[in-house]
Formats: structure tokens, C-alpha cells, sequence
């Protein structure tokens, strides 16, 4: 009866540490899975910022030149008029 008892006492063992190993092993792919994640949002957060910027770097530079013409014109007519 002992040696029964110890036999499953180990198997018992066995068992646990098997799925102590199942539980690290899911929780590291849990932790790797929440880095991509967290990563993938970061770029994709920096993109749609960049993009944001581009877009009133343009529009600067546009409102910029339509302002220097009109002001050269405006000085233009007020020099020959």
C-alpha cells in the first residue's frame, strides 16, 4: 500500500511540474503576444502622427507662398500705382 501511495505521489509530482512548465510556457507566449501588440500600436500611432504632421507642413508651406504672393503683388501695386 506504501509503495502505491508513493507511486502516485509521484506521478502526482510529475504531473504538477508538467503543468507548472505548460503554465510558463503559455504565459511567456501570453507576454510575447501583448509586446507585439504593444509595439504594432506604438508604430502605428507614430505613423498617423507623422502623417498629421506632413499633411500641416504642407499646408504651412502652401499657406506661406499664397501669403508672400499676395503681398508682392499688393507691394508691386502699390509701387507702380
Amino acid at each position: 500500500m506504501a509503495l502505491r501511495m508513493r507511486q502516485s505521489l509521484a506521478k502526482f509530482e510529475q504531473e504538477f511540474v508538467r503543468e507548472a512548465a505548460i503554465d510558463r510556457d503559455r504565459n511567456e507566449r501570453r507576454r510575447h503576444a501583448a509586446v507585439v501588440r504593444s509595439r504594432r500600436r506604438i508604430i502605428l500611432r507614430e505613423k498617423k502622427r507623422s502623417s498629421f504632421r506632413y499633411w500641416v507642413l504642407v499646408a504651412s508651406l502652401i499657406g506661406t507662398a499664397v501669403a508672400v504672393t499676395v503681398a508682392m503683388f499688393e507691394t508691386l501695386y502699390y509701387l507702380l500705382g
